[in-house]
């Protein structure tokens, strides 16, 4: 019996992944719109991850890095395919932020999962807008997360710390 080559690329079609989204992926408006097929799958802390911002001061963007004692909300979603290629886009992939895949626990169970993570070089700490402060904090709200989080983010990646 012969493969039928339109079954599996349907069934690749199908193929969902877990993504981490803990900046203005939050925003479950913003996510609604960019990736319509996207599904919420929980929430969860990164432990011994900060969150922080870089980019030039007035538009720096969200980022995460491994620091112990800090610890960072986040939306898990389910994705598509068509989600994660319009999330490339939108996050510059691959140039301003890698893919990386993270074990992390949902639902009392461990997951691998997929993070965009700023790449560092040409990008120093930053401030963000406040209109993109904004978007974020918009999904914090809705998450029920907590909101010193962003704003400690926010005041370390002026200072450059």
């Amino acid at each position: 019996m012969k493969n039928n080559p339109a079954k599996t690329s349907n069934l690749n079609n199908h193929t969902e992944r877990f993504y981490i989204a803990y900046g203005s992926n939050l925003n479950l408006t913003q996510m609604a719109h960019r990736c319509p097929t996207a599904e919420v799958a929980g929430q969860t802390i990164l432990k011994n991850w900060r969150l922080m911002f870089r980019g030039a001061n007035g538009s720096a963007v969200a980022t995460i890095e491994r620091s112990p004692g800090y610890h960072v909300p986040v939306l898990v979603w389910k994705l598509r395919p068509q989600d994660e290629q319009a999330l490339d886009r939108y996050e510059g992939w691959p140039y301003l932020y890698r893919k990386e895949t993270l074990k992390i626990i949902l639902n009392d169970r461990q997951i691998s999962a997929m993070a965009y993570i700023m790449n560092e070089e040409n990008h120093p700490y930053g401030v963000p807008s406040t209109g993109y402060l904004e978007t974020i904090m918009t999904g914090y709200k809705s998450a029920g997360f907590d909101e010193n989080i962003l704003h400690q983010a926010a005041d370390e990646s002026m200072k450059g710390v």
